[in-house]
C-alpha cells in the first residue's frame, strides 16, 4: 500500500501545484465578487434602472384612457390629438411610448405600441395586463356583476411548507430542496466528466511518453491505476471545498460591504436554512467519491487502450451514455417526481445513482433505499475497478495497435 500512497501523493501534489489549479480556485470567488460589484454599481448609478417611461395613450374607443394606473416606472398620459400628430411628437420625445387603441380594439393586432426605442417586456406586459383587467371589469359590469363586491371577496393566500418529523414541525422550502438537489446532480455530473477525463489524459500521456514502462517496473498496474484515480479525486475535492469556503466568504463580505439587503443571495441563504445541509453534503461526498472511482476506472481503462485522445470517442459514448441520460432525466422529470418508480430504479443502478440519488436526497427518500443504493455503489465501483484493471494491465503496455471492443474482451480474459 505504500506504493499506492506514493502514487496518490505524486498525482495530488503535481496537480495542486500547477498555476492553472491555483488560478481556477480563486477565479470562481473572484467572479462572484465581480458579479456583486456590477449589480451594486448598476443599481446605484444607472439612470435606466430608475427611469420613468411615459406612455401616451391615444384611446379612440374611450374605454381605457383614464382607467390606466401609474406605476413607479410607468406613467400614463391621455392624448386627444390625432394619430399623425401623436406620431410626430413621439420623434421629439424619444423616451416616450405611444399606445394607440382603435375603436375596434378587440380585433387581432389592433392595439399598437409605438416608440423610437423598443419597449421592454416589463412595460409591454404591464400595459397588456392592465388592458385585460379593464376590459374584463367592463364586461362584468355589462353582465350586471358587481365588480366592487367581486374584488372584496378576492383572497391572497400564500402557502408555508412545513415538514412533520418525530421532533415536531420544521420549515421546509420546496424551492431550496429543488435547487440543492439539481445543483448536487449537476456538480457530480460535470465533475465526473471533467476530472475523469483528467485521469484518462494522464494515462494516455504517460503511455505515449513511455514513462509507464519505467513506472510499472516498480508497481503493479492495478496499484498505479488506483493511485491515479484517488489522487485526482482528492484534487477535485480540494478544489470544491476551497470554492465553497471562498464563495461563501466572498458572498458574506459582498452583502455587508455593498449594503444590499435586497440581494437575491440573502434570500438563497435564508432558504438554505430549511435544508439539512450537513446530511446532504455527507451524501454528496459519498456519491461523488464512489461515482468518481467507478467512472474514473473506466476512463483509465479507455486511456490505456488507445494511443491518442482522438481514438477515445468509440469507447467514451457507451460509458457516458447512462450518466448523460440520467442527468437529462434528473433536471427535468426526477426533480419534479423524486419518488417515482423511475427515480427509485435509477438511484439503485451504480452507473446512474450518483446523479439520480442526489436529486432525491433533499426530498428525504426512505432510509432502506439510501442504504441499498450506497451498498450497490460500493459493489459497483469494486466490480468496475476490477474489470477495468484487467483491461488496464494489458492495454497500458500496448502500442501502435488500434483497440476494439473485441480486443478489450480478449485483454480481460488474459491470464496474469
Amino acid at each position: 500500500m505504500n506504493k499506492v500512497f506514493l502514487i496518490i501523493q505524486r498525482e495530488y501534489l503535481s496537480r495542486v501545484r500547477k498555476k492553472a489549479f491555483v488560478i481556477t480556485v480563486f477565479l470562481v470567488p473572484a467572479l462572484i465578487l465581480a458579479m456583486y460589484a456590477v449589480m451594486y454599481f448598476i443599481a446605484k448609478n444607472s439612470n435606466e434602472m430608475n427611469a420613468v417611461r411615459t406612455v401616451k395613450v391615444l384611446d379612440e374607443s374611450g374605454t381605457f384612457g383614464k382607467a390606466f394606473k401609474d406605476r413607479k416606472d410607468i406613467k400614463f398620459q391621455v392624448l386627444k390629438t390625432p394619430v399623425a400628430t401623436a406620431k410626430k411628437d413621439l420623434k421629439k420625445n424619444k423616451e416616450d411610448l405611444l399606445l394607440y387603441i382603435p375603436a375596434n380594439y378587440s380585433s387581432e393586432d389592433a392595439v399598437q405600441i409605438l416608440s423610437t426605442k423598443k419597449p421592454s417586456l416589463n412595460i409591454s406586459g404591464e400595459i397588456e395586463r392592465q388592458m385585460n383587467d379593464i376590459a374584463t371589469n367592463n364586461n362584468m359590469v355589462a353582465k350586471g356583476i358587481d365588480v366592487s363586491k367581486l374584488n372584496d371577496v378576492k383572497s391572497n393566500i400564500s402557502i408555508n411548507a412545513k415538514e412533520v418529523t418525530d421532533k415536531g414541525e420544521k420549515d421546509s422550502s420546496i424551492g431550496a430542496l429543488y435547487g440543492v438537489g439539481v445543483a448536487g446532480a449537476i456538480i457530480i455530473y460535470l465533475s465526473l466528466f471533467i476530472y475523469g477525463a483528467q485521469v484518462m489524459r494522464g494515462v494516455i500521456e504517460e503511455k505515449t511518453n513511455r514513462i509507464i514502462e519505467v513506472i510499472v517496473s516498480s508497481v503493479k498496474p492495478f496499484q498505479l491505476m488506483l493511485g491515479k484515480i484517488i489522487g485526482v479525486a482528492l484534487v477535485s475535492l480540494t478544489q470544491f471545498l476551497l470554492w465553497i469556503i471562498l464563495s461563501v466568504g466572498v458572498s458574506y463580505i459582498a452583502n455587508k460591504y455593498f449594503n444590499a439587503p435586497q440581494s437575491p443571495m440573502l434570500g438563497v441563504f435564508t432558504a438554505l436554512k430549511t435544508v439539512p445541509l450537513g446530511y446532504i453534503v455527507s451524501c454528496f461526498l459519498f456519491y461523488f467519491l464512489t461515482g468518481f472511482l467507478l467512472y474514473s476506472a473506466l476512463f483509465a481503462a479507455v486511456g490505456s487502450a488507445v494511443d491518442s485522445e482522438t481514438e477515445t470517442q468509440q469507447f467514451m459514448f457507451p460509458i457516458t451514455m447512462p450518466l448523460l441520460f440520467t442527468y437529462l432525466i434528473s433536471v427535468t422529470f426526477l426533480a419534479q417526481n423524486p419518488d417515482s418508480s423511475l427515480g427509485v430504479w435509477l438511484s439503485m443502478i451504480p452507473f446512474t445513482a450518483p446523479v439520480a440519488m442526489m436529486v432525491r436526497i433533499p426530498f428525504d427518500p426512505p432510509a432502506w433505499q439510501i442504504g441499498l443504493s450506497m451498498g450497490m455503489m460500493v459493489i459497483g465501483f469494486l466490480f468496475t475497478t476490477w474489470v477495468a484493471s484487467r483491461i488496464y494491465r494489458v492495454g497500458i503496455l500496448m502500442y501502435g495497435k488500434k483497440a476494439s471492443f473485441a480486443e478489450l474482451a480478449k485483454w480481460f480474459f488474459y491470464k496474469e
